[in-house]
């Protein structure tokens, strides 16, 4: 088969399911991306630019989406030279939320698209409003409401789309629910996997932690309020008093994923520090910074508490990670978490704003082990029998690609409301 994947940072939420294709030598992989220096054997890259060109000139609503369209047809034309390569895919799977997909049926108008809706933007009850401490950049209801034309007109121009979880396919309206699959991404759990023989260096002093040791751990690609960074550090005084053995280990870079920006020239690691760091034995506060995959593995693997705090938002990769390595997760009661984490059952649950709820549960966990660790085996249990890449999610994703090369309507759970777009029919003749 002929695959097409599109994602501005390759291989992106695609890395598992790119690479099992490519390990079948039958298969040819296209993917489109932005530069960078990521690869991978078995496929071939082609880079779009990425758009330089500073502030656009358009209303300030607009200017979210207008880059969408600059993006879309930077792909398009890709794809354009993609057909002068006598390259036609079977497949063309890519993510919607840039504006990439959007302009993919003008070239390849009878293969099928598959487009992943990752979040579906609201006014209230979402993110926007939900910690007053820090204002949204999204708090212009009319701002937001033109922020979701891209999810719109991606959901016009692709055949099926997917959402790694159901609250996240729930943010979407009815009607677009009724032609998207909940479908994760997977976690290799073979790899994952709990590891009594680990052990984590901390890059600054070389000491070596291992599961002996009290280890508190805390990840986010970079700390900020979506993830709970300053809740999780105003827990610290409270826990590093009553814990004078407990390590804590905090794994992010300074940058900002979602939300506002720290103040000038400031980061929120900083400003956390400022606001409770006289409280804290610093000695035993240790930030890595972003650390390569193997050692975060061990880290999860030695951990005694992994904390886990977000909005209610796009639930993180390393949520599923920490589950399937046993650690004893203690997670937000917040939808995405909600989803997976079971209170008392394969983890424990708080609210999100509750620092001081925080810190005695992670003491309890510290305090505790042996009665964790039920708590830990149902987090891996769960991990597998859900997320687990090989043997639960490949099959699946394999299955939905399959679907949809042969014109066949995707599955769907018997509750969602059940329609299809006419190009089914075109597809299924071109696969007989």
């Amino acid at each position: 088969m002929k695959y097409l994947f599109i994602h501005q940072n390759f291989p992106g939420q695609y890395r598992h399911v790119v690479r099992h294709l490519a390990d079948d030598p039958k298969n040819l992989i296209y993917f489109i991306t932005q530069p960078n220096d990521n690869g991978m054997a078995g496929i071939y890259k082609v880079s779009y630019p990425k758009d330089s060109r500073g502030v656009v000139n358009c209303h300030a609503y607009a200017a979210e989406f207008e880059r969408a369209v600059y993006t879309g047809a930077a792909v398009a034309e890709v794809c354009r030279g993609l057909i002068e390569k006598r390259f036609s895919p079977d497949l063309i799977v890519g993510h919607s939320g840039w504006g990439e997909t959007l302009f993919l049926k003008d070239v390849f108008p009878d293969v099928p698209v598959l487009a992943n809706f990752e979040f579906f933007y609201h006014v209230s009850g979402v993110d926007v409003g939900f910690d007053p401490e820090f204002v949204s950049i999204f708090n212009d209801p009319s701002a937001l409401r033109t922020r979701n034309a891209i999810n719109l007109m991606a959901y016009q121009g692709v055949d099926w789309g997917h959402s790694a979880t159901k609250w996240q396919r729930g943010l979407y309206p009815p009607e677009m629910q009724s032609r998207i699959s909940v479908l994760h991404e997977g976690v290799d759990t073979d790899v994952v996997c709990p590891n009594p023989k680990a052990t984590f260096t901390l890059p600054s002093s070389g000491q070596v932690l291992t599961q002996r040791d009290e280890v508190v751990t805390y990840v986010a690609r970079n700390l900020e309020p979506y993830r709970g960074f300053h809740i999780f550090m105003r827990a610290l005084p409270q826990l590093m008093r009553r814990r004078k053995r407990a390590h804590i280990v905090i794994v992010g870079a300074d940058g900002v994923s979602y939300g506002a920006p720290a103040p000038p020239r400031s980061t929120f690691r900083e400003m956390m520090l400022q606001e409770v760091g006289a409280k804290l034995d610093l000695k035993r506060i240790h930030f890595p910074g972003l650390i390569d995959y193997a050692s975060y593995v061990s880290l999860l693997q030695i951990s005694s508490a992994h904390v886990y705090l977000t909005y209610p938002f796009v639930l993180s990769w390393s949520f599923i990670e920490a589950m399937a390595a046993g650690c004893l997760v203690i997670g937000s009661s917040t939808p995405s978490v909600l989803e997976v984490l079971r209170d008392g059952r394969n983890g424990l649950a708080v609210d999100f704003f509750a620092h001081k709820e925080l810190a005695k549960l992670i003491e309890a966990a510290l305090d505790q082990p042996e009665r964790m660790r039920p708590l830990r085996k149902a987090a891996r249990a769960t991990a597998v029998s859900q997320f687990d890449l090989k043997r639960v999610l490949l099959p699946r994703w394999c299955k939905l690609f399959d679907d949809l090369i042969r014109g066949r309507r995707p599955a769907l759970n018997p509750a969602s409301p059940v329609r299809w777009n006419g190009s089914a029919t075109r597809r299924a003749a071109r696969a007989t």
